[in-house]
Parts: C-alpha cells; sequence; structure tokens
C-alpha cells in the first residue's frame, strides 16, 4: 500500500513497497537465498551420485524436481542441466552398457539406469514442445549433447540414436513445437548447415515424418527448414563438419550420392504430401534453384510439374521452368508444351504480377529457329489481341517482345507487309476491307491461321491515349535497324513508374505550359444567374433548362 506523505519535513527517501506486510527487497533476498539453498541441494545430489553407486536413487529426486506435474511447461533449468552431467559421466563410463557376462544384479541396475535415462529424455522432448522460448533452446542443446554421448560411448548405439532414438523424437518436437519459431532457427542454424551429419539425419526425418499426410502449417515449416539447405556438394565435397565424432566411420555419411538420395526422398515426400495451392506455388518458386540441384534423377519431378502446369492460371506460370528444365537438360518428351503454353496467354495474364517471370520464361521457350513460323505467328498475333485490352505497363512490353520474334523469325514478317499483286483483290480489300482470317478460338497454335493475318492491333495502339504506349507501337510501322531490344528494360514498367517519370524526375522542362481554367464560372446551367430573392431567371437559354425546373 502507498505510504503517507510527510508534509512537515523535507524530502526523503522513498519506502520500499510491502506486500503482506514484508518489504520487497526482503522478498527479494529471501528468494535469492531459496535460490541458493536450491543449487546446492541439486549439486550435493548430483556429487553424491557421481560418488557412489548406492546414491543412484538421487536420479529418480532429480527427475521429480525437474517438472513437479510431469509436463514440459515449468521446468528447473538448472535440475535439468545437472542430469544432463549425471547421464553424460554415466555413460562415458560404461554404467549404461551391459557388459557379456554381467551378474544378474549388473543387468538390473543398467536397465534401471537406462529407463531413467529414457525418462530424462521424453522430459527434454516434453520440454521443447510445450515450454517457453529459452527454456526450449536450453533443451535442444542438452538433448544433442546427450546424443553425441550416447553415440559415441554405447557400442552399436551410433546409428540407432540417429535413425530410430533420440533424434527423431528431437526432430518431431521441433517441427511441432508450440511456438517454436526461435527453437527452430537455432535448430537449422546451430546444427542443420553447420554438420553435416545432422544434415544428411534431418534430411532421412523429413522423407519419413512426410510420408504421412500433414497439416498445411506443418508443411511449411518443412519447406522452410529444407530449402535452407541449398548448399549442394558437388562431386569431389569432402564431409569434415560432423557433430557426433563417430559419423566418420558411417560411409553413407561421406558419400556425396548419399546425401542426395536423402535430400531427394525428403523432397518427393512433400511433394507427394497434401499441398494447398498457395504451398504450391511457393514449391514452384524455388524448383529451379533449390530443389532440383538435389535431384539424382529429376525425371521424378516430371508428374508434380505436369500436374502444375495442367491446373491452369498462375500454378501453370510458375511450372513453366521447372518442365522447361527437364525438356532442355533430361529430354523429358512433352509434346503439348506449346499448344499449352499458348493457351496461358490469356487477359489475366497481362494483369498478374508473374507477367514479367512469364514473358523472360516466354522469351527463352521461343529463341529456337526450328520452331514452325505458323506456331510463331500465333504467338506474336496472340499478343497483339491481348494488347487491345491491356494495360500500358503490359504493352510496352508486349511490342519489343514482338519486335525482337521478328528479327529472330524473318518470316513471320509477311504479317507485317504482305504485297497483292492481283488487282482486282486488291481493289475489293479497298473498298470492303477483308475479314482477320486469325482464329482465336484455335487451341493449337500450328493452326490459328496467323501467317496470313497482320497486326492492326499495334497499328491501332499507335493511337494509344498513353503517349509512352503509342510511341513505342510505332516501331513496328519503322525500319527494322535496330539489332534487338533488351527486355529487362521494358518488363517492370508499372503504373508507379509511369507516374513518376511523369511527375517524380522534374528534369524535363515543360516546352508548353498547360492551360488550367482556375477561375469558377458563375452559372452552368442558366443564362443568369437566380434572383437574390428566389425568382426564376426566363431568359432563354440551353436545351437543358427547358428540360429542368431549378427553382
Amino acid at each position: 500500500m502507498p505510504t503517507a506523505i510527510d508534509k512537515t519535513g523535507g524530502s526523503k527517501k522513498r519506502k520500499n513497497t510491502k506486500e503482506n506486510g514484508v518489504p520487497s527487497s526482503k522478498r527479494r533476498a529471501v528468494a535469492e537465498n531459496e535460490s541458493t539453498e536450491s543449487m546446492a541441494r541439486i549439486l550435493e545430489l548430483e556429487e553424491q551420485i557421481s560418488e557412489s553407486r548406492k546414491h543412484y536413487n538421487n536420479i529418480v529426486t532429480l527427475i521429480s524436481m525437474l517438472s513437479k506435474d510431469g509436463s514440459g511447461i515449468n521446468p528447473d533449468l538448472a535440475v535439468a542441466v545437472s542430469l544432463c552431467r549425471v547421464f553424460s559421466r554415466l555413460i562415458a563410463g560404461g554404467n549404461l552398457t551391459e557388459a557379456n557376462h554381467a551378474a544378474e544384479n549388473e543387468r538390473i541396475v543398467v536397465a534401471w539406469l537406462r529407463e531413467r535415462c529414457r525418462e530424462y529424455q521424453r522430459l527434454l522432448v516434453s520440454i521443447m514442445r510445450e515450454s517457453d522460448a529459452s527454456s526450449q533452446v536450453t533443451a535442444l542443446t542438452l538433448a544433442m549433447r546427450l546424443l553425441n554421448e550416447r553415440a559415441t560411448h554405447i557400442p552399436g548405439d551410433d546409428n540407432q540414436a540417429w535413425t530410430s532414438g533420440l533424434f527423431p523424437n528431437i526432430f518431431e518436437a521441433v517441427i511441432e513445437a508450440r511456438d517454436g519459431q526461435a527453437l527452430r532457427s537455432e535448430f537449422l542454424e546451430k546444427l542443420v548447415k553447420p554438420y553435416e551429419d545432422v544434415t544428411y539425419h534431418t534430411f532421412m526425418q523429413v522423407a519419413a515424418y512426410a510420408s504421412s499426410a500433414r497439416s498445411t502449417e506443418i508443411l511449411e515449416i518443412l519447406v522452410t527448414l529444407l530449402s535452407a539447405c541449398d548448399s549442394v556438394p558437388s562431386a569431389d565435397h569432402e564431409f569434415e563438419n560432423f557433430y557426433s565424432k563417430t559419423s566418420t566411420q558411417n560411409k553413407k555419411l561421406l558419400s556425396v550420392t548419399s546425401h542426395k538420395k536423402r535430400a531427394q526422398d525428403a523432397w518427393l515426400a512433400i511433394l507427394r504430401n497434401n499441398l494447398s495451392q498457395p504451398l504450391r506455388k511457393t514449391l514452384l518458386r524455388i524448383m529451379v534453384h533449390h530443389i532440383e540441384p538435389w535431384f539424382a534423377r529429376p525425371e521424378l519431378l516430371m508428374d508434380f510439374l505436369t500436374d502444375s502446369y495442367n491446373v491452369g492460371g498462375a500454378t501453370s506460370l510458375l511450372a513453366l521452368s521447372g518442365l522447361f528444365y527437364l525438356i532442355q537438360e533430361k529430354n523429358l518428351d512433352y509434346p503439348q508444351f506449346y499448344p499449352k503454353l499458348y493457351s496461358l496467354l490469356d487477359a489475366d495474364l497481362l494483369h498478374s504480377k508473374h507477367r514479367s517471370r512469364f514473358f523472360r520464361l516466354l522469351n527463352t521457350f521461343l529463341a529456337s529457329t526450328h520452331l514452325p513460323a505458323t506456331l510463331v505467328a500465333s504467338f506474336i498475333k496472340r499478343l497483339s489481341r491481348l494488347a487491345l485490352n491491356a494495360p500500358p505497363s503490359a504493352i510496352v512490353a508486349i511490342v519489343p517482345f514482338i519486335y525482337n520474334l521478328f528479327k529472330e523469325h524473318p518470316t513471320c514478317t509477311f504479317m507485317l507487309h504482305r504485297v497483292i499483286r492481283d488487282e482486282e483483290t486488291k481493289a475489293e480489300i479497298e473498298a470492303e476491307g477483308m475479314e482477320d482470317p486469325f482464329d482465336p478460338e484455335e487451341p493449337d497454335p500450328e493452326h490459328t491461321g496467323a501467317i496470313d493475318s497482320s497486326l492492326w492491333e499495334i497499328v491501332s495502339l499507335q493511337s494509344h491515349y498513353h503517349p509512352n504506349v503509342a510511341s513505342i507501337a510505332r516501331i513496328i510501322s519503322e525500319q527494322f535497324t535496330k539489332q534487338s531490344y533488351n527486355l529487362e528494360d521494358f518488363l517492370d514498367y508499372t503504373y508507379q513508374g509511369m507516374v513518376q517519370a511523369e511527375l517524380g524526375t522534374g528534369e524535363k522542362p515543360l516546352k508548353k505550359i498547360p492551360v488550367v481554367e482556375y477561375q469558377i464560372p458563375k452559372r452552368i446551367f442558366t443564362d443568369r444567374m437566380l434572383e437574390e430573392d428566389g425568382g426564376v431567371d426566363t431568359a432563354p437559354g440551353s436545351l437543358l433548362r427547358a428540360l429542368w425546373d431549378f427553382s
């Protein structure tokens, strides 16, 4: 409670606030004293265990002190550290190893110690799942230290501890931990990335864990974990950084092929899981740089990529790069690639945020000089038709793209200028016009009739309301003296960039000051203003005034 104010005396030090009659300074002293006594008690129990086997029951006492309610929500970390030291010494001393000709009582003691060790491990895993961030990280460190001791000192336990013992439980706790962002970051940055044996066994656990149906949230965590492991070992890579010294004796851990195989299995398990549409798009974005390098057999990705390519929309756009990589590098046979690519050219594409990515890929796909002129002409005509309803930022990319296609495929230039030698036909066209032979509904780009058409759409854009669009559309009507345009100068053109170019730079002075009407007119609908007394003006005026009553 607040103390009374002494108004008669001078300034005095404020008294410590009391709670239940006990000053806060005294409460702190009591708490520190209790903490000191508790720490002393923990160290005493630990020393007794080290001194004599008759004090092994102290292990049960320490385990009960670690978690009073049997859960990992409010652990005593000092006890957890002490138990880790206890079991590390017991494992290093061979007390958890059963001798070949040991007596029955010795076997009972070893079995009892192993059971207590497993109980301690379960509590560490529970702490990683349920406790606060600091306790989770501490439990992870202690569990991995115990894992290293078991792999080092227990014969035959090196591989079992990683594959079917403690490490699978650690991995699942890290993935499923409540509010475990800090725990997962610690696991990734301090264990998975630096140590190659931890990376190898993490790949194994991901493959086993993702083989069952998992929630989208869990799959996103697994994808984040795997995508961070993007250092694919080269053929002559030497494995040197290991968390456990015994890992050097595992030949599979020293094999580049084995590492890539484990990573391949991990990615395949995720790709075959129940993926949401946003997660599928995320995987397609990182496919070329983070996933495909791990695959010794990239053709295993064919089903996933072709299924994604057939979805349509933005998913198909994102699947293009991975699918084309398989076609180009691995000789994947996909005969419907260009018809499917042609079907992706729709009005939604030019408004998509993936538009720039698509044009970069399309530039690669149509670069081959072995493509039929009829196919290339269909893409040119389809883009020209879409440009009629496209935003200006898309049109300024379409026109240079078409220009470059004409330079690379000169057999398509008939679409620009076709000489009609028959005077009768020429007179008929000039008098009545002609029907565009292009069939926009034909799905096969080799049968659209685009090669017999023209680019009247681009000529129409030369009268576009935006001066930049009108200017760039005129390059189709000029001589093709420029070798090609750099598409990167146009792909990221946006409305914001257009506004900044007009208003933000201020570098170009105005040649002619624009005329702005700044005087507010006194009347709009009538010849004279209404009388101040409310009378209606009867002077002859416009038809609008005659149709409406403005009284």
